[in-house]
Formats: C-alpha cells, sequence, structure tokens
C-alpha cells in the first residue's frame, strides 16, 4: 500500500489505540464546568458544507463537553431546471430529489483523524451514509468499520419515516418493515455500534381519532432486537408531526398523549433497550407551549432519568451561539428536574451510552479487522 490511500489507512489504525485509550472511560464523572454534552450534532449540512473539526472543538469551548460527530446522509440535488442559478442548502429549498451521500463517513473520519488525540477524546463519530432501504446497506457500514477502524461508536442520525424528507429521497422509500433495516439492527447488536433513528411517530397533521400511524411499527422493531441499544431522535416528533398532546381533549382513551404514549414505552420491560433524544428545537416548541406541558415532560424525566439524551440537532453552526440557544430552550424544564435527573439528561447518559459503544466497537473490530500490511 503506498500514496495517499496508505497514509489514510495508516492514520486511521494509529487512532484505534489512541482512539480508547484517552476516551473517558465508563462511570466517569459528569461533574465538569461543561453544561451539556451533544447527542445529536450535523458537522455538515444537506450540501455537505460546515466547520471542520478542529473549528468545532473551538466553537464547543468550555460549554460542551462531548458531542457526537456526523454528516448527513442525504446530499440535495441542484437541479437547474428546478431552482435555476439558485443553489439549494436545504431539502426544503427545493422540489429535486435527496440521495444518499455515502462519502460523508470518509469525510467524518477523515476530519476526526485530523485532531490531536486529545480532541478526538471529546468527539463520537456516527456512520450515516447508508441506504435503510438497501439489503446491502448493511455491507456499507461494515465496511466503514473496516476501513476507518478506532473511528466510530454509532450509526445514525438515519431516518425512516420524515416528513416533507422521505418522499423526495430517491429509490426505494425506507421502511420500518424492511428486512434491510432488521439486517443493519442485527448488525449494530454485533458491534455495539449505539443507533440513532429519526423516525416519526405519526404521518405529518394527525387527526384525532386514531392511533399515531408508525407507533405499533416502531415498538416492534425494537422489541425484535432487544440487544441493539436504539434512541429514537426527537421522541418521534417533528416540524408538523406534533404530540397528541396538542389535540382535543376529546381524544378517544386509546389514543394516549404524546407523554404517556412515552411514559408507557418506557415502562415495558421488554424494551430496555430504548432511549429517547430531546434535540431539536422542533420539538422543544412543543414542550414550550405551555407551562402543564413543562411540568409534565419534567416528570417524565425524573421518573425515568435514565432513558432520556440531551441534544441539540444543529447543523454546521458558524461559532456556539446555536448551540446555546437549543439549550436554553429547556430552561423552564430543566428547572424542574432533580438535580441528579439533569445531570444524567445532560451529560451522564451520554457517557454511559458512548463510553460502552466505544468499548465494545473496538472490541469487535480487534477481532474481526485484520490489520493493514505494514508500508
Amino acid at each position: 500500500m503506498s500514496g495517499k490511500r496508505g497514509q489514510y489507512a495508516g492514520a486511521a489504525l494509529s487512532a484505534v489505540l489512541a482512539a480508547f485509550v484517552l476516551s473517558p472511560q465508563p462511570g466517569a464523572s459528569a461533574d465538569t464546568g461543561y453544561l451539556f454534552n451533544d447527542e445529536h450534532f450535523h458537522l455538515t449540512n444537506y450540501v455537505q458544507k460546515g466547520p471542520k473539526a478542529r473549528d468545532y472543538i473551538a466553537i464547543m469551548g468550555d460549554k460542551i463537553g462531548r458531542s457526537a460527530l456526523f454528516g448527513i446522509p442525504l446530499q440535495q440535488t441542484w437541479d437547474y431546471a428546478n431552482s435555476d442559478g439558485f443553489g439549494p442548502t436545504y431539502y426544503l429549498q427545493s422540489d429535486a430529489p435527496l440521495y444518499y451521500y455515502s462519502f460523508t463517513d470518509a469525510y467524518i473520519a477523515m476530519q476526526y483523524l485530523s485532531l490531536p488525540p486529545q480532541e478526538r477524546a471529546r468527539l463520537d463519530p456516527m456512520i450515516t451514509g447508508f441506504n435503510p432501504a438497501d439489503m446491502y446497506g448493511v455491507d456499507h457500514i461494515r465496511r466503514v468499520l473496516e476501513t476507518f477502524p478506532g473511528v466510530f461508536e454509532g450509526i445514525g442520525e438515519f431516518s425512516i419515516h420524515k416528513e416533507f424528507v422521505s418522499s423526495k429521497v430517491a429509490g426505494n422509500t425506507a421502511s420500518l418493515l424492511n428486512p434491510a433495516l432488521d439486517k443493519i439492527l442485527d448488525f449494530a447488536a454485533e458491534t455495539g455500534l449505539l443507533v440513532l433513528v429519526h423516525c416519526d411517530i405519526d404521518t405529518p397533521f394527525d387527526k384525532p381519532d386514531r392511533e399515531p400511524v408508525y407507533l405499533t411499527q416502531m415498538r416492534a422493531l425494537i422489541k425484535r432486537h432487544p440487544n441493539a441499544t436504539i434512541i429514537w431522535a426527537h421522541t418521534g416528533l417533528g416540524r408538523v408531526v406534533a404530540p397528541v398532546a396538542q389535540q382535543a381533549s376529546s381524544i378517544p382513551e386509546r389514543n394516549k398523549r404524546h407523554v404517556e404514549i412515552l411514559a408507557d414505552l418506557l415502562a415495558d420491560p421488554t424494551l430496555k433497550n430504548l432511549y429517547f433524544d430531546i434535540s431539536w428545537d422542533e420539538v422543544a416548541k412543543y414542550v414550550n407551549s405551555s407551562p402543564e406541558v413543562q411540568k409534565r415532560v419534567a416528570d417524565l424525566i425524573n421518573r425515568f432519568p435514565d432513558r432520556f439524551i440531551f441534544g441539540t440537532d444543529v447543523v454546521a453552526p458558524a461559532d456556539q451561539r446555536a448551540q446555546l440557544r437549543v439549550f436554553h430552550l429547556w430552561d423552564a424544564v430543566l428547572a424542574h428536574l432533580t438535580p441528579d435527573a439533569r445531570t444524567d439528561l445532560l451529560k451522564k447518559n451520554y457517557e454511559r451510552l458512548f463510553d460502552a459503544a466505544r468499548i465494545h466497537v473496538r472490541a469487535w473490530e480487534k477481532k474481526n479487522v485484520p490489520e493493514a500490511p505494514a508500508r
């Protein structure tokens, strides 16, 4: 192996020990001066632009302790016939399709490897550039681990059902019932890769006379994969996929309010592998709809303090203000949390899950990824 390819492979292999040894170990104290760890962060946007990893470390500064690191698996097409000379940078800015952009994983890996070891220890890279509707999708994930051992700790954020997005993706639509997704989650369980999945709990503009469309399917998927650690992004909510709690009080009993739905899922002993993230300012808008809702959400987190994780879902920020703005949208809820629940939500749950993934994936790589030939 020679040239740049050999250099890249060598750099990836040299990261294995450093990334593990210098990372916080399970049980490490979360009592630091940082405000939070960010479990949901996109380094790049829908046209694969964003800050370099070294710039993001500076953005994290002394406010963000650790952060997940991933791009966006979908690229927005610039169709000249659609938008003329205007180059869209967001999926709502064009009618042109989205397509899976698998190079994002190589880009994230090389950004991570460009950092000194002490800075890598603050980042937890995730694999996103696979098609969850493709039976070969799992092979992409395996190849990424084989190409960049010592780097990745999870998969996601990837989307199954997502308002305004799913219908724009070229090719087959992802589904909770697709065996391609089952293969991916089986591999996640085998390797220890953490799973962060976006799946709307319902279709947009929910009707109050029925159960959320994807709730039963999502519950069944998680039960089918008890050994995969799954984080359900945004608690299943979206820009217009509102919680049932926003509907009229005449909703039939079988259509539980959103907080009650989450409580029911978390209380189910067969779903112990399920966690929720509360990322995205669109989620915060529902929570802040009234003091009563804020209190109900806080009570739920106090009841299940080890099952919620904080993230911002900020995309390609230019500075720290974007993440801090999302953080402070939760001030009212945080004020109702017990000290232990607040620390779990903002710091400890992140560290526990990502540290475990880091150990398990490195162990799988040691067993399954042969050493590269000496240069």
